[in-house]
């Protein structure tokens, strides 16, 4: 029995795996989890997942078993029920059940969906350790393992099976064959630090929308680097013409009025890497997002810092551009025209609304730096 229900389990879950793919660039483009998001999990609403349930009907009704009826007569609800009560509908009814994924799963949907490459970081993630998680269950092991749950629903199926169980006095006594214990498996996981750090142009050009399309493809681009990594370090900056660093809820949360400078960010994000995250034991990722505006004689320097000291550095600098009806979108072609043949981890994106999403993180993420 219990195979049975863990093989209807696994079935069931690839089902709601299977909804997911389907519906996949509907939750990337319109953000769906990002406020469902928990630790370790995220909830989805699935869309025309029949569940199967029980339908009770009123005591006393009739139906099966209760009074005379009929050879070919429908089996179903009473006369009372099949009348209805109120105003009828105009709208066909949906099927709509949320389902916990965890960020892993999650990670290997979008890796299979997007083609995504394997990440392959560099320095200390030659290092391999192994991570160990029970996700099984076994007929023997040590005792701090045991599963009382699992020992004491084998030892109730035994007794009932063996006529031994007593309803009115029920007792429920587990047997040596009876005790299940937690069981592990090991995955290896590269031993390497990793840190993203996110960019972007705060200034009035940059609206809300914009800001919307940023925080959905960070959390698709968290949810892939989590799954190569331990531990992710996230870190922000914010700028318009003067940048600093900034938690997470202000980063989306800030506009601010005043022009623009790109080298201001990069000169914050250098700080970051010559104090905290040094490339020599970090695997750094930047993602820097701006509508293209950028004070003119500031490109030459912002493109220099580029070269000299951060594309050297990093495992992955990618520019996003999303398209706001303020900004000119020039500074997208001067990265192109300056650097675009010179760096295979500079990775260009130009994103004009929130279905670009999803064709956006397949650039950025593509190469498996």
């Amino acid at each position: 029995m219990s195979m049975k229900i863990e093989h209807d389990l696994h079935r069931f879950r690839q089902i709601v795996k299977g909804k997911i793919r389907e519906n996949l660039r509907k939750y990337v483009t319109h953000g769906e989890m990002i406020g469902r998001k928990g630790r370790d999990l995220v909830s989805i609403p699935i869309p025309q997942l029949d569940v199967p349930h029980f339908r009770y009907g009123k005591n006393g009704s009739g139906g099966v078993g209760q009074g005379a009826g009929e050879p070919g007569q429908p089996v179903g609800q009473g006369e009372d029920e099949a009348s209805g009560q109120g105003q009828a509908g105009g709208d066909p009814g949906g099927h709509v059940v949320e389902v916990d994924v965890s960020l892993e799963e999650l990670a290997q949907i979008l890796g299979d969906e997007l083609k995504l490459p394997r990440i392959e970081p560099k320095g200390k993630a030659n290092i391999v350790e192994e991570k160990i998680r029970y996700s099984s269950i076994r007929s023997t092991g040590p005792e701090s393992l045991r599963h009382f749950r699992r020992t004491y629903m084998q030892a109730l199926k035994r007794q009932i099976s063996s006529s031994t169980y007593n309803v009115v006095d029920p007792m429920v006594v587990p047997i040596r064959e009876d005790k299940r214990y937690r069981a592990w498996t090991s995955h290896p996981l590269p031993d390497a630090n990793a840190v993203a750090i996110y960019i972007m142009d705060v200034s009035g050009s940059m609206t809300d929308d914009q800001k919307h399309v940023v925080r959905t493809e960070a959390f698709w681009i968290d949810t892939w680097l989590r799954s190569h990594y331990q531990g992710l370090e996230r870190r922000y900056i914010i700028h318009d013409a003067a940048a600093k660093a900034v938690d997470e809820h202000t980063f989306y949360h800030t506009r601010e009025s005043g022009g623009t400078r790109i080298s201001s960010a990069y000169k914050c994000c250098l700080e970051l890497l010559n104090t905290t995250f040094s490339p020599t034991e970090w695997n750094v990722y930047i993602f820097q997002f701006s509508d293209g505006d950028n004070w003119g004689e500031d490109n030459q320097q912002s493109i220099q810092m580029l070269r000299e000291q951060i594309l050297p550095r990093v495992n992955l600098c990618c520019y996003g551009q999303v398209e706001s009806p303020y900004g000119s979108g020039e500074y997208l072609r001067t990265l192109k025209s300056a650097l675009g043949e010179e760096f295979d981890n500079l990775v260009l994106s130009e994103i004009k609304n929130k279905e670009a999403i999803f064709d956006s993180i397949k650039q950025f993420l593509g190469k498996g730096k």
